[in-house]
């Protein structure tokens, strides 16, 4: 009898503390951790978020960069983090869609250790290539390719990226071979690019296009199926590839256990920072759409992009394990 009555106090004492926590929260500092290193699109778009997230819990909310083992480190941090609300991540394709799709074996489980609060934008991609490798459009890319097979090397943010997928699929669809190169983000690989250690890179508009209105790259096409609005001037891969076509995206996560009136506090001030004009004007300005969504919706998406991406490394023969 006395350890039914204990174990009752002790159930209503865990519910008040919750309760506590949800009321006062957010009552310090909360870390937003990005995957990647500072200066790609990831990086990008979470100052963007994390900025009105900031003015709006009247906290702040600092980025923390995290890379290595394509974003794995920076998950397991947030996976072993106190489900309190204070350490969110900025969930990408790669470790919540790619890695899962192509790897046996990870050290966390999309659906059992997060909490997923929404989708905050998605884009697509564009292919660039060095500006000196006299290349000017998708077409003379295919050409040199099957030219050069083997010789020319291709960046990617690591293995399973987004960019790595994108490249395999090229090779596939082009009829050609290339060599994947990873990086530990998509800044680094594009420094190599601008370097010419490496010749071409299917990477996001937001880190690309500034450097190719300032003629340091050639960007050559978008990844989309249809022509991107943000970006009319481009013409698609698929206009010279057919059937090309990869988007990249990301989303707000924190761990499992995290109270749900935490969550969804969370998630109703996400819906107000990726709705204010100034959000969407600084991400449309760097080639993203936001894409603001309920957690169901972005679990189902996640597990259809899973099953997707199994389907195009099937094609393209990648084995991460």
């Amino acid at each position: 009898m006395h350890h039914v009555l204990r174990h009752v106090v002790t159930v209503i004492l865990l519910v008040l503390a919750t309760a506590a926590l949800a009321q006062n929260y957010p009552n310090k500092p909360i870390r937003f951790l990005v995957p990647s290193p500072a200066g790609g699109s990831p990086d990008i778009l979470a100052r963007i978020v994390g900025t009105r997230l900031s003015e709006q819990l009247k906290q702040q909310v600092i980025i923390d960069n995290r890379s290595g083992a394509s974003g794995v480190i920076g998950v397991e941090i947030v996976r072993n983090a106190a489900p309190d609300g204070y350490t969110l991540l900025l969930a990408t394709s790669t470790i919540f869609a790619s890695l899962p799709a192509l790897k046996s074996k990870l050290p966390y489980d999309v659906d059992r250790d997060f909490a997923h609060l929404s989708r905050i934008a998605w884009v697509a991609n564009v292919a660039t290539v060095n500006a000196g490798l006299g290349v000017n459009s998708v077409a003379d890319l295919v050409k040199l390719a099957k030219d050069k097979p083997g010789q020319l090397n291709y960046g990617s943010a690591g293995n399973g990226s987004p960019a790595h997928l994108a490249g395999a699929m090229f090779n596939v669809l082009a009829g050609v071979k290339t060599t994947h190169v990873p990086y530990k983000g998509a800044a680094p690989a594009l420094s190599d690019m601008l370097g010419g250690q490496i010749q071409f890179l299917i990477t996001s508009p937001l880190v690309a296009m500034p450097h190719g209105r300032a003629g340091r790259i050639k960007v050559l096409a978008t990844t989309g199926a249809q022509r991107d609005p943000l970006l009319p001037e481009l013409p698609t891969m698929a206009e010279t590839v057919p059937g090309y076509e990869i988007v990249q995206w990301w989303g707000v996560s924190v761990a499992k256990a995290t109270p749900a009136t935490i969550v969804q506090r969370l998630h109703q001030e996400l819906m107000i920072a990726l709705n204010t004009a100034d959000a969407k004007a600084l991400m449309n300005k760097n080639g993203a759409t936001p894409s603001p969504e309920q957690p169901a919706a972005f679990l189902a998406f996640m597990k259809a992009e899973r099953a997707r991406i199994a389907n195009v490394g099937k094609q393209a023969g990648i084995v991460l394990d």
